[in-house]
């Protein structure tokens, strides 16, 4: 069984939405603004796409980075993995032609079914709502989580408010550094 990382900038009180400028939201751009800029603490992206196998986006998340990620160098890793892309709307002359492999998915029971296919861990970015979803339905076997020292009110959150069952995790790594963020990795105990 494959293993399903969701990785995310959040602020202290669990927003993710518009980490890095996106258009729409109030705080947009929230993870440059008065935060010190220490490569240390953003290692673990750079892990990201040496340890990931494949990526599994929502249909927003992927309009959003699709035009842009391919030609990223901070991102060249992640040019040729396998893409997937769970969405009810898009079509294939929705996606794009110059970021490798891109396959939709249109229910979280194919999101399971590409679990038990052969291959290493799956990574999810953004995709707050698909994130959402997928906690619910117990799909999510790891988070790797960059708290940000901000309070932002108002904005998409990383995880639903749904009435479920608890869902207990496993401190696996963590460190603080001097910028106040904080990195902490938790295995979801199944």
């Amino acid at each position: 069984m494959r293993t399903l990382i969701s990785t995310a900038f959040i602020s202290l009180d669990g927003v993710v939405e518009g980490p890095g400028g996106e258009p729409g939201y109030r705080n947009s751009g929230w993870t440059f603004k008065d935060i010190e800029f220490l490569p240390d603490a953003f290692e673990i992206k750079g892990r990201e796409q040496q340890e990931s196998t494949a990526i599994l986006l929502g249909r927003a998340s992927y309009q959003t980075f699709s035009p842009v990620w391919p030609d990223m160098e901070d991102f060249a890793d992640y040019k040729t993995m396998p893409k997937y892309v769970v969405s009810t709307t898009l079509t294939d002359n929705d996606l794009v032609s110059n970021w490798g492999d891109t396959t939709i998915l249109r229910t979280l029971d194919q999101v399971a079914a590409l679990k038990e296919t052969e291959g290493g861990p799956i990574i999810i970015h953004g995709s707050a709502t698909l994130n959402q979803n997928l906690s619910d339905a117990g799909l999510i076997d790891r988070y790797h989580l960059l708290v940000f020292p901000l309070l932002l009110g108002a904005g998409k959150r990383l995880f639903s408010t749904t009435d479920k069952d608890t869902q207990k995790l496993k401190l696996v790594e963590s460190e603080a550094y001097a910028n106040g963020l904080q990195k902490n990795v938790f295995d979801v105990i199944h």
